[in-house]
């Protein structure tokens, strides 16, 4: 049978520890406020400490967790409220994105976007989330490209890290591949037709944290706290 995905780059040790750390986290394995030790991560995961200490710094940097001298590494007790504001903000730091690319995409630019649309399209006939979610991924991060404003990428791309749990974990409710597939038709419609504020308003409606879209998620992660951490 013919592989689907040929030209999936393999994730390095640290990239997959990363990955299944982050939904560890997500899925409450991992409370917030947990402490992450080392050594019985690496026991557990059947590798060494490097690659280890490499994930966490990176879930570090996305601010997934918190290190604290002396005290070890914890996971970041994040509540309703910080994780709408993220969205709010990543909704308009996208925004800002899709305009700017509407207006300044290149073709070659332009083709690759397209190419990344029929592989989250690919995606769609066996409901493969996970392979949906880094060809959505992929979308995104052409789009941010596509503004040719380094700042403005470089701070999407931040926050999209940040966010990267959630994201995944919104793709696996009822119907939301399909309904994610036919948000970035929209998207990249707008953006072909150099529509400005048609991408904007386009892609702030796919990110929004609102409404089912928001009670889906709450529903999946009974951990989140109402208030803030200390």
């Amino acid at each position: 049978m013919k592989d689907k995905h040929p030209t999936k780059t393999r994730p390095s040790r640290a990239q997959w520890l990363r990955e299944h750390l982050e939904n560890a986290i997500v899925d409450g394995h991992f409370a917030p406020g947990d402490r992450l030790d080392p050594v019985a991560l690496a026991r557990d995961y059947d590798c060494s400490r490097t690659p280890i200490r490499e994930a966490l710094q990176q879930l570090e940097a996305s601010g997934m967790v918190r290190v604290y001298p002396k005290r070890g590494t914890f996971v970041t007790q994040l509540g309703v409220a910080d994780l709408v504001e993220r969205f709010d903000v990543m909704a308009e730091l996208e925004g800002m994105c899709a305009r700017l690319a509407a207006r300044r995409i290149t073709s070659e630019e332009l083709s690759a976007l397209r190419r990344a649309h029929e592989a989250c399209r690919d995606c769609l006939d066996g409901s493969d989330a996970d392979h949906y979610y880094h060809a959505n991924g992929t979308f995104h991060h052409l789009i941010y490209a596509a503004s040719h404003n380094a700042f403005l990428t470089q701070e999407a791309t931040r926050l999209h890290a940040i966010l990267k749990p959630y994201r995944r974990l919104q793709l696996h409710a009822y119907h939301r591949l399909q309904e994610s597939f036919a948000e970035h038709e929209a998207i990249l419609g707008a953006i072909e037709r150099r529509d400005a504020d048609a991408a904007r308003q386009a892609i702030q409606h796919h990110v929004q944290l609102q409404g089912n879209r928001f009670n889906d998620l709450m529903a999946t992660m009974p951990q989140l706290r109402e208030t803030r951490p200390e």
